[in-house]
């Protein structure tokens, strides 16, 4: 007999129910984004009555979840951003100065005096003043040599060492940089990531593209350039050593040091050591704050490992001066008045309230571990997305009017119970939309309006099937059981089939093909969801209450 039992029922309206209250507020998008936004402020510590007035305009007990609009909808930025993994080499070979020098200086008998001379940024270059412990220093060197981690360096060392005389040169093993260059891509990949969402904008598109190349697109912004402002800033802080002062531009500095301008004095620079104490590497937190003065300014804290060296430095150090040095400019250079333990400090200089807001979102975001190049930016007006959001809403309008028209000429009642199914299927793929918090993208609409057409051809197979059963005269309800049972089997077949098609396109594809294949592939189990299981509550409620001797399909 044609029965669905009390419990599917209540788990059917459930569900249906439960798609529709999900996709309520797209019906609503701009006053809840606007209160969602609204609440985000309040959340973080600022509160006001037009704030609180904006965050009322939803109600508290709703789903507030957006279907996040993509680039091509809203708006926004593009970006194609090219990483320099070259710059990485020249830091890691710095690092490498001071172990080099104090392995060297262990055996000063055998290899004599040690210094360091000018290289290219790919190498770095020791001369030793005793020729005749060449080959020791060559060994000692190459004893600080690291596996590389990695699977296709396995077996590999980072460095490699040759001597030429009383000259050693150490540069990265090919092994290394294409490690190196994984490891700068993936770190700038999420510090990018990071920036971004730190300024709270929506769904933005970061990838990798090639070896060395960012795609970053970002919906909602008003230009490009908001955007290279918020990620092209290195953000490189270190705490260096401070040699001595000058009014000299051009003055000399040995290979181990470095001349750094001064940001709040004109025409001062601070000689330093090329190896800083500290870097922003050990930083675990940053925040804007103000100094005894009143003046903005910046407070940080570091991990233990970088507390432990920074107190270690300024307990030495007492009646020296340091500086804190960030992209290469000396922010500022305080003398050491006493120990400081526990790893934290301020960062003065002469910073408006919202630049150093604006340095602690970087600093605390991190690093970029190489300088950007901005190979491609556009900007898309709101005008342009607004445009294709009206396009696309007109392209699904006509497709469903005239599958309802279809549905409704071609299969009666039944056929309008498929279009009363096939609306709930929308608002339920919206829904499932909302509650993933997806970006819809001109694409994606395609998807919908593809779905459109293919939510009903599970309904035509049960209808002609039903069809079929009633020229063997077994009755109205065992015509309607017979043919959702007999079509099963062909309604999950194509749709598996389709839906295998839609995984395909979102493992290998990117960006807006994947937008189309989450669309398609919701659509998929929405609708075989809708025409299995709601078309056939719909009609055996219909039928229950009518009780039909014979039915017009």
């Amino acid at each position: 007999m044609l029965q669905i039992s009390l419990f599917r029922r209540i788990v059917i309206f459930a569900i249906l129910i439960g798609g529709l209250v999900l996709a309520l507020p797209n019906a609503f998008y701009t006053r809840v984004e606007q209160s969602n936004d609204a609440r985000a402020v309040i959340e973080s510590g600022l509160s006001n009555d037009d704030l609180s007035a904006v965050a009322g305009q939803w109600p508290d007990f709703l789903p507030s979840g957006l279907v996040n609009l993509g680039l091509d909808l809203r708006g926004g930025a593009h970006l194609l951003v090219e990483v320099q993994v070259e710059d990485v080499y020249a830091g890691r070979l710095d690092a490498l100065w001071p172990e080099v020098r104090d392995v060297l200086a262990a055996e000063r008998d055998t290899v004599g005096f040690v210094t360091r001379e000018e290289s290219g940024t790919d190498e770095l270059r020791v001369r030793i003043s005793e020729a005749e412990g060449a080959a020791r220093a060559l060994e000692l060197v190459r004893g600080l040599a690291r596996p590389v981690v990695t699977v296709t360096g396995a077996g590999a060392s980072d460095i490699a060492v040759s001597a030429d005389g009383p000259v050693l040169t150490v540069t990265l093993s090919e092994a290394e940089r294409v490690a190196t260059d994984n490891r700068t891509m993936q770190q700038a990949l999420e510090i990018i990531r990071r920036r971004i969402d730190e300024a709270g904008t929506r769904e933005p598109t970061i990838q990798r593209q090639g070896a060395d190349r960012i795609l970053v697109q970002v919906p909602g912004v008003g230009s490009a350039q908001e955007v290279k402002d918020l990620i092209g800033t290195t953000a490189q802080l270190t705490f260096n050593p401070v040699i001595t002062r000058t009014t000299d531009p051009a003055t000399n500095v040995a290979p181990d040091e470095i001349l750094a301008p001064s940001l709040d004095e004109e025409g001062v620079f601070f000689v330093l050591e090329r190896a800083p104490v500290v870097s922003g590497e050990e930083l675990v937190d940053a925040q804007p704050s103000f100094d005894q003065n009143g003046r903005p300014a910046v407070s940080f804290r570091f991990n233990p490992s970088g507390a432990r060296a920074f107190g270690d430095y300024t307990a030495e150090n007492i009646g020296a001066p340091f500086a804190i040095v960030l992209d290469g400019e000396v922010i500022s250079a305080p003398t050491i008045q006493s120990h400081i333990p526990g790893g934290s400090g301020i960062i003065t200089g002469r910073f408006t309230a919202e630049e150093s807001t604006n340095l602690a979102v970087l600093l605390r975001a991190g690093a970029l571990p190489a300088g950007l190049t901005f190979l491609e930016e556009r900007t898309i007006g709101p005008e342009l997305g607004q445009d294709s959001i009206d396009k696309g809403k007109l392209a699904a309008a006509v497709g469903l009017a005239l599958v309802i028209v279809f549905m409704g000429l071609s299969y009666g009642l039944f056929g309008w119970f498929a279009n009363l199914a096939l609306i709930l299927n929308l608002c339920m793929i919206f829904g499932v939309l909302s509650l993933l918090g997806a970006t819809l993208t001109l694409p994606g609409i395609a998807g919908i309006v593809l779905t459109v057409g293919m939510a009903v051809d599970a309904n035509v197979l049960v209808f002609e099937r039903i069809r079929e059963e009633l020229k063997t005269a077994k009755g109205p309800a065992r015509a309607i059981e017979l043919g959702y049972s007999r079509a099963l089997s062909a309604i999950i077949d194509a749709n598996i089939t389709t839906l295998i098609t839609a995984s395909i396109l979102y493992a290998v594809g990117s960006g807006p093909v994947r937008g189309f294949a989450i669309t398609l592939g919701l659509g998929i189990v929405t609708s075989v969801f809708t025409a299995i299981f709601v078309t056939r509550l719909f009609i055996v409620l219909w039928f229950e209450r009518r009780r039909p001797r014979t039915i017009e399909v």
